[in-house]
Parts: C-alpha cells; structure tokens; sequence
C-alpha cells in the first residue's frame, strides 16, 4: 500500500510503497477513505509523543470500509463502513469496566502507538470495542471529521464541560477542535465567543453562530477583553489550541465559580505549563480535562448530524490526495488550515 512516512521528527515526511497491515485477532484492517489533517498528527511528527517509534506513518481521524477482521471479531464483517475515536481501548481494564474507554488504561492510538491512517489500510484493535458504524448517509469526509476533533469537541462542550442554554462558552483557537466547540455550544443554546488570530477561523465561528469574535493578536490582553465581551467572564472556557498563552487566557477570562476544559495538547520539554492557580482557588474554578470520547458516546452525536441539527460537514474546507499531505503536515505548525482539510488515500 502507499503510505505517508517519516523517519525522522520534524523532517519532511513523504509517500512510499510499504506492506500491507495485517488484523490482530482482536482487530480488523479497514480500507482507508478519508482521513482527517489534525494538528495531534504534527505533534507526533515533531516528536511531542513517546509512544512513536521511527519510521512512523502518522493519521487518527479516520473512516472507511472493513476489509479484514481477526478470528476473534464477533460484530463486523468485510464491507461494513465504519469510523472509530482516536483512541482504541481494550474493553477490560478496571476505566473500560466504568465506561471510562477514552481514559483505557491500556489504550492504543493509530498514528501515535502504532502506524495510522496516511494510508490506503490501517489496523485498528479490539474492533468490537471501538468501531462505529457509519449512517449511510453520512461521506466518508465527513466522518473521518468525527474521531478526532468532532467527537473531542462534543464530550469537551457537553460532558466535561457540562454547557447550557444562555451561558457564554469561549473558545480559544478556532482550528478543527475549536470551530466544532463553537458549532456545538452554539446548538446548545449558548452564546459564544470565539478566539484567534485568523481572519478566516474568525470568519468560519461567526458562520457557525459565534455572537462575538475576537483576535487575539489585536488587544493588549485576550482575558481582559473577553471578561468584558461576557460581562465579566465566561461560564465555560475552552483551550482548543494547546499553548502555554491559550491556556492561561482560558482560566484568566473565566468568571467566578467559571469551568475551564483544556482540549488542546501542551507540549512541554519539561512536561508542564504554568496555570494560574491563584485565580482558580480564588473563584473556585474547576479545571478540567478532556481526552478524546468512547465509541460508547456516539450515538447522541450522530443522532444530531443525522438529525442536521450539527453540520461537521461544514467544517470540511478542502481534500487533497495522499501526495500532498506530507507538505500539508508540515504547514500545520506555522499555517494551520481554516476548517478541516482531509486526505483521500485513494486520489
């Protein structure tokens, strides 16, 4: 099959013949036929995860149609179209025994723990665990959409972050994540204001119903000018990019007794990123996390995409061929696309 693979971090990847996967007992092989551009995937490639091992081929967000299965798969069969979350679990450790599948204590990732979807095939583990299927009107493009930045915004907004009618909800970088975030508060009945430095993402929230839009790189202090957009700050705040500088606006334009989500990842040589701590106790903040969303949790979200009332098809702004994504990686951490690029392994 071809494949897009790197053999060292950060250099430039590129597309070459290499074997075939094979299913595990437990898992299937599906055939690839859209897969999602996500910033996760240039962190891998900059080497912000331990789990990779070089030469690496990178994808997360993926859908397509079953083409082999283990011996040991007991719900799908070849020809069975289907997508799955980022994060595979095992189905029997004591957080998969509570429905904690996003959290597994033995989870696998494609394109992180093993090869992933810049590819014509990729092997998914614990199949009857972890696949969703597919309605059959929803296109590939725009489920390989889901597994990753869709179905992370959706647990982020509504679970973990817990948002309702008439609150204001800030997100903080209006990528893949982000604009999912304010397209899902938005059809919560929130009101929400969304935050970056791009005129076109800015652009891209005010189409999905942000009532504010805010660039970051315009004012003096992005917490100060959000606790004056809400009136004194927000109920919910989201850091859906992943830095130092979005993290810490998020808890310092949230209001009192305020609930900030980190969503986006925060690479550190050392591991951590400072918070303001201080604020946090002070206005009885909650800070929370959010890792992904278990196959389990699917079936309401695909219920509202079946049912229009949310539109990842929308967010999908361009796809592109499996040549061109090597470059379209490595732009991703200076000029990261408005909306999601997909990549179609097959073109």
């Amino acid at each position: 099959m071809r494949a897009v693979v790197f053999e060292r971090y950060g250099e430039p990847a590129e597309v070459r013949d290499v074997a075939d996967p094979e299913p595990a007992e437990h898992g299937v092989v599906v055939r690839v036929e859209a897969t999602g551009l996500c910033r996760s995937d240039w962190h891998g490639w900059q080497g912000h995860d331990p789990d990779i091992v070089l030469p690496h081929v990178p994808g997360h967000e993926l859908a397509g149609v079953v083409e082999a299965v283990g011996d040991r798969v007991a719900r799908w069969r070849p020809g069975d179209r289907v997508t799955v979350p980022f994060i595979c679990s095992c189905g029997t450790c004591p957080s998969c025994a509570a429905g904690d599948h996003q959290v597994c204590e033995r989870q696998t990732q494609p394109g992180f723990s093993h090869w992933g979807s810049f590819a014509q095939y990729v092997a998914l583990d614990h199949a009857d665990v972890n696949l969703v299927a597919l309605p059959g009107e929803l296109s590939f493009a725009t489920a390989a959409s889901l597994g990753c930045r869709f179905a992370t915004a959706y647990r982020a907004v509504v679970r973990q972050g817990r948002v309702a009618a008439g609150e204001w909800v800030v997100v903080h970088g209006c990528g893949g994540v982000g604009l999912s975030a304010v397209m899902i508060a938005v059809a919560s009945g929130a009101r929400v204001v969304a935050v970056d430095v791009s005129a076109g993402a800015l652009d891209l929230a005010r189409k999905f119903g942000a009532a504010q839009c805010l660039d970051a790189s315009a004012v003096p202090d992005p917490a100060a000018a959000v606790r004056d957009l809400t009136g004194g700050g927000a109920h919910l705040s989201l850091d859906a990019l992943g830095s130092p500088a979005t993290c810490v606006a998020s808890v310092n334009g949230l209001r009192r007794r305020g609930r900030h989500v980190q969503v986006g990842l925060l690479p550190s040589p050392t591991g951590t990123t400072p918070v303001p701590m201080a604020r946090a106790t002070a206005l009885e903040l909650e800070l929370l996390g959010s890792h992904g969303m278990a196959a389990h949790g699917y079936p309401p979200m695909l219920e509202l995409v079946r049912s229009g009332v949310l539109r990842p098809d929308l967010l999908v702004t361009s796809t592109i061929p499996l040549d061109e994504a090597p470059p379209a990686l490595a732009a991703m951490g200076t000029a990261p696309p408005a909306g999601a690029t997909v990549i179609e392994p097959w073109r």
